[in-house]
């Protein structure tokens, strides 16, 4: 929710329970419903002439089952069927009128006048009944009943301007704040009880806790203009602790607040809160009693781009926090295109950039470190993976945070259930090193011998597979012996025919010249 009576912010808001939607409304007096999912403009009133008054408060109504598109042939089965989503915007204007806006219609539902004479700065849905609160600058609050469009009840509930409304979730009180925080019964319209404690006008209200039935009281949430603090009370049907019980820190006045209750004193509140300066801050506590000192914030967060060498701050208009308390929607960037993102926790941890993790918790106040080892003690034992990236940041909160860890007196109970994890770990490490060893060389085994069997396979197929090359091999054989015995034939004459010229010349017979005949003669 925006803060109220802010003349110079925005007024904006995300869609309960899905934040499928955020409406934004410009100073001429447009609203613009953006898609969450798609990122996209879904719808664009522009009011006629009359109604053109700047939008001072928005709020979206209640969920009920809603028809979205009316057809011709509709089964009754089908009739009964329809989800439950918030259609209904509550629009206050600077005219003194409120404007009843309809999603499925695309148009406006009715106009609510007549109620009041000065700007609406705050406007509040009934939870279960037709009924719709208003406060003004007139110093009244208006009931007003949706059926007739018509004003139920009016009655002056301050000296000074209504600035901001809240009711509570059984719709029996009423808070109302100006200079002074008023709780009203709306059955008698009477003061139930008064808190003091903001020096200037309030602009934030919102119930902390679900009221059950059995209790005395129950808690509640304020913020003022140029306030750095955000303040918790506690209402008793006694009477006692009008004094503020618990006081959260920020670094400018609040411009817009997400709280996510609690049902019981075991679970945290969750606050998210961005400030004037464009900064958000995430807040867990338990209410559970006064705390005396102020709280610091579990995390801050800045969006900037790079303009040159430096960073330039983007400024924030919204933030949500989802129904699964693990993602964060935002909306930042300038109103007439904004860029909404979910943020999801998981995904920081998840970054492998040593410079980037050592940077982030560097800069991560005393406060915040004993939540994040808890919450990477969880992470811890996931998949093993996981366990890979958290390790890393274990190491940089250990290293540079020694300091504030070592100052703390119950550090070893506080980290005792990580050191045991720790340890439990690295004794399991030899025996699943021998495991390993041991599985290692049954598979080198295994697969050896797989190798082997193959390679047997093969050679005796060789074996039985004939020799395409035989007969040629036969046939060059032969050739080969052929030629063999030729050459030994031919030895052998030669030696018979060097036997026969020996004899000859031991016989003195020799083959003489013609010449050497004659002259004989």
């Amino acid at each position: 929710m925006a803060a109220d009576g802010g003349r110079d912010v925005l007024p904006c808001s995300f869609s309960p329970k899905s934040q499928q939607f955020l409406a934004l409304c410009a100073q001429d007096g447009r609203l613009r419903i953006w898609n969450t999912d798609g990122k996209t403009l879904q719808q664009e009133y522009v009011p006629s002439a009359h109604l053109s008054a700047a939008c001072t408060c928005v709020t979206w109504g209640s969920c009920r089952a809603v028809q979205e598109v009316p057809q011709r042939k509709r089964r009754k089965c089908e009739a009964g069927s329809a989800p439950e989503q918030s259609d209904l915007l509550a629009l206050g204007t600077a005219a003194g009128s409120v404007l009843i806006y309809s999603t499925v219609k695309g148009d406006l539902h009715c106009t609510l006048e007549g109620g009041h004479s000065g700007p609406v700065n705050s406007v509040q849905w009934h939870p279960e009944d037709s009924v719709l609160y208003s406060g003004s600058d007139d110093t009244h609050i208006a009931e007003w009943d949706l059926q007739t469009g018509k004003v139920r009840c009016k009655w002056k509930a301050d000296r000074s301007a209504i600035s901001s409304l809240c009711i509570s979730p059984d719709g029996k009180l009423l808070l109302s704040a100006g200079m002074t925080i008023k709780m009203w019964n709306l059955e008698t319209k009477e003061v139930y009880r008064k808190f003091t404690g903001h020096s200037t006008m309030v602009t934030t209200l919102c119930f902390a806790t679900t009221r059950p039935p059995d209790s005395n009281g129950m808690y509640f949430l304020s913020g003022a203009a140029h306030d750095r603090l955000l303040s918790v009370w506690y209402v008793r049907s006694d009477g006692k602790d009008k004094n503020s019980v618990v006081s959260f820190t920020l670094t400018d006045e609040p411009q817009h607040i997400d709280l996510q209750t609690s049902n019981s004193k075991d679970e945290a509140v969750r606050l998210a809160v961005v400030c004037k300066d464009g900064q958000l801050h995430l807040f867990e506590h338990f209410l559970n009693g006064r705390c005396k000192k102020p709280l610091s914030p579990v995390c801050s967060l800045q969006v900037s781009t790079m303009k040159g060498d430096s960073p330039v701050p983007v400024p924030l208009l919204a933030a949500a926090l989802c129904a699964d308390r693990q993602n964060l929607m935002l909306a930042y960037g300038h109103h007439l295109q904004p860029v909404m993102e979910k943020t999801v926790s998981s995904k920081v941890f998840q970054t492998k950039k040593e410079m980037l993790i050592k940077n982030t918790v560097a800069r991560l106040p005393p406060s915040a470190v004993l939540p994040l080892l808890e919450e990477l003690s969880r992470r811890l034992q996931g998949h093993p993976f996981a366990a890979l990236l958290i390790v890393q940041w274990f190491k940089a909160v250990l290293t540079q945070h020694t300091s504030y860890l070592s100052s703390l007196p119950d550090l070893v109970s506080q980290l005792g259930s990580i050191y045991h994890m720790i340890e439990s770990r690295v004794k399991l490490y030899q025996q699943l090193t021998r495991l390993h060893g041991k599985l290692y060389l049954l598979m080198t085994q295994v697969s050896c011998s797989n190798t082997k069997s193959s390679d047997e396979e093969e050679g005796s197929g060789d074996e039985g597979r004939p020799d395409d090359d035989s007969d040629n091999w036969e046939e060059d054989e032969a050739a080969m012996e052929v030629t063999k015995d030729k050459k030994n034939h031919k030895d052998e004459e030669d030696d018979e025919e060097e036997d026969m010229n020996d004899e000859s010349k031991a016989n003195g017979d020799s083959d003489l010249d013609p010449e050497n005949e004659s002259e004989e003669e």
